[in-house]
């Protein structure tokens, strides 16, 4: 396992990460996430992933309980704030009311003095950015998180908000939270190029596989028990981006191909192709299994085995 650092700062996490977005407390009960943590963290995994929206906080708690199996030196944890409750009653979005108590309660349900970095989940029209910065400044300077970040933000604003935080004297952004897979390239590989100079941010990304879709199994359909039959909302918008379609599944039979000749499987394939973006600091991976996990985590290997010739190949391919 490689340990990077987040973008120009001194933080640093492994290369593969576990998340907790409709698996803990969904797909996986308590013992099952214990289970597949303590899997993680044998084999190098030091990065957890949350956010108190994941199942109305459950994610979060559960993730709490195995947290307490580790020392506190040993791991990063982020949890992200945004959704919660009613808006109209201050328990959504980014206001500083609710980015200080949604991290506070976010901490209860973790069972945790501090979280190592908390993201503003999304950005947030109704609340103006110099908020924003002032409730980052509290959190801050009152511990209760090290660093700050962003997920899904627009590249300009992430810039206005580094440059607020350095006139109020504290750290910018670190570090950006994006969807980045094969099938979804534009923003990480595009817009946020300006940033990665300043203000030398990281990126934790989350759907390496395209919600499954780089795996293969949607090819012929959606099989029952399947994560697109039980999130049909999910389904629906990847249908709605063209995602989910033959035209894709048609580009995925070479990607299969080019899998098979490096004996990998279209699953590592596509961890390790994100893993070779010097960028990106981890991939948060989403496993409802040990199997899955295991499976994944060959990403790693696979990802010496990614020459640039290799890489070309991948583009023309998906590029037709």
């Amino acid at each position: 396992m490689e340990y990077r650092k987040v973008g120009k700062w001194g933080l640093r996490m492994s290369e593969l990460s576990l998340g907790s977005w409709l698996t803990f407390g969904n797909q996986m009960d308590l013992s099952d996430v214990r289970g597949v943590m303590h899997k993680a963290f044998d084999n190098g995994i030091t990065f957890f992933d949350t956010a108190e929206g994941y199942n109305s906080g459950v994610a979060e708690y559960i993730m709490g309980q195995v947290l307490k199996d580790f020392n506190r030196i040993d791991y990063v944890v982020s949890t992200k704030i945004f959704w919660w409750g009613d808006r109209d009653r201050n328990q959504r979005g980014l206001s500083k009311k609710h980015l200080i108590e949604g991290l506070y309660n976010s901490l209860k349900r973790l069972q945790l003095d501090y979280v190592d970095i908390v993201y503003c989940h999304r950005p947030d029209p109704e609340t103006p950015i110099e908020e924003v910065v002032s409730a980052m400044e509290y959190i801050l300077r009152n511990g209760m998180a090290l660093y700050w970040g962003t997920s899904e933000w627009p590249a300009d604003l992430i810039s206005k908000a580094a440059e607020m935080s350095r006139e109020v004297g504290i750290l910018p952004p670190i570090v950006e939270q994006p969807q980045y897979n094969m099938l979804v390239r534009d923003r990480v590989e595009k817009e946020y190029q300006q940033l990665y100079e300043d203000p030398g941010i990281g990126l934790t990304t989350f759907s390496p596989l395209a919600s499954g879709i780089l795996t293969g199994k949607y090819n012929h359909g959606i099989p029952k028990g399947s994560r697109l039959d039980r999130f049909p909302e999910l389904r629906k918008h990847l249908e709605e981006t063209g995602i989910l379609s033959e035209k894709i599944f048609e580009k995925l039979e070479g990607i299969q191909s080019l899998a098979n000749e490096l004996g990998a499987s279209m699953s590592q394939l596509a961890i390790a192709w994100i893993l070779k973006n010097k960028h990106v600091s981890s991939v948060i991976l989403g496993v409802s299994s040990i199997e899955q996990l295991e499976e994944n985590l060959k990403a790693a290997d696979v990802k010496k085995r990614l020459s640039d010739d290799i890489m070309r190949k991948i583009d023309e391919i998906l590029s037709e």
